[in-house]
């Protein structure tokens, strides 16, 4: 059992201390800070988290062996860098930084202390995308041709001036920060690194100063090609599709997949929930404890936010955008 701290006790960290406290075996919250502890004091003591003063005040605390991260993404590198120099393992919610250079400070300073440091993209614990890659891997789909993603929600509508959320430096490119990074690590993650990006990205509905509406076509190192789209003002939508040369692969919501082959009846197959928050911290732990190995290497990390820096530069820029 791994003693963690929460840092940042919004609506999220919330979500995720409230997601294993008092179910698992592997992880448990006895600590804790956040911006406004006012806001947080009841809910931190329902939990049995004791409310620290601070991010310094966590990283000292030598009852917690690691921190989760559920902060402005701007801070992330910052707070990684603190944390593995204090020893401490590190989960750290997406998206990780917003620059591969800083992603790269501070996986060197992860490397450097040799703790652990997990990404919180927890779509990756889906059975259904587990499915899919096996499939991609075993040449099911034939050759890989083209992925398209949709992730999409009301999210910016609910942004109001003064939220970190609603400064355009921490949410750029309408829902790519709070969403569409989610579908370009799924990207990486079935088809492996992108090379290059063009984005177009403005807003139709928002009147908060952010965009809500952005398409993006994107090119991986392998010469597949793909197209991704996150809309802030509609309704919640996760769609991703596969094309190969033998077969098509779509994924609609998290828990169906279609197979389409030429010449056949559509195969539908179904998969049961899974509590994602739990599924990843869980894994995290497990890596703490020198089990296998976190499910998204350091080195995806940091092309994470290299994919996250060029898509956020195309936002604002015509043409192609090299992924950095």
């Amino acid at each position: 059992m791994i003693d963690a701290a929460i840092v940042g006790m919004g609506r999220w960290g919330r979500v995720l201390v409230e997601s294993v406290q008092g179910k698992s075996e592997a992880i448990r919250f006895v600590a804790g800070c956040t911006r406004s502890p006012e806001k947080a004091a009841d809910w931190a003591r329902t939990q049995g988290i004791r409310m620290l003063p601070d991010y310094d005040a966590v990283l000292a605390d030598p009852a917690v062996g690691a921190v989760v991260l559920a902060t402005p993404h701007s801070q992330h590198a910052g707070q990684v860098i603190a944390a593995a120099r204090a020893g401490k393992q590190i989960f750290v919610e997406k998206p990780f930084t917003l620059t591969r250079a800083s992603a790269e400070q501070a996986v060197a300073a992860v490397r450097q202390a040799g703790v652990v440091m997990a990404l919180g993209h927890n779509r990756r614990f889906l059975p259904a995308v587990a499915r899919l890659k096996r499939m991609i891997a075993e040449g099911a789909l034939g050759t890989l041709c083209h992925i398209e993603g949709n992730i999409s929600g009301p999210g910016a509508l609910a942004y109001k001036p003064g939220m970190w959320r609603a400064d355009p430096v921490e949410s750029p490119a309408g829902g790519l920060a709070g969403m569409g990074i989610h579908m370009l690590d799924m990207f990486q993650n079935l088809c492996g690194p992108l090379a290059e990006v063009s984005v177009v990205s403005h807003a139709r509905v928002a009147t908060n100063g952010l965009d809500d509406t952005t398409a993006a076509l994107v090119r991986f190192g392998s010469g597949v090609t793909g197209t991704l789209t996150t809309l802030a003002a509609v309704p919640r939508l996760w769609r991703l599709q596969v094309f190969g040369s033998e077969a098509w692969v779509e994924m609609w919501g998290t828990d169906t997949l279609v197979v389409g082959r030429e010449g056949k009846p559509h195969e539908r197959i179904r998969f049961e929930p899974v509590d994602l928050e739990r599924a990843e911290l869980e894994a995290f732990a497990a890596a703490c404890a020198g089990g296998p190995a976190y499910p998204l290497s350091l080195e995806e990390a940091v092309h994470s936010a290299a994919m996250f820096e060029a898509v956020a530069r195309g936002a604002r820029s015509p043409g192609w955008i090299a992924v950095p």
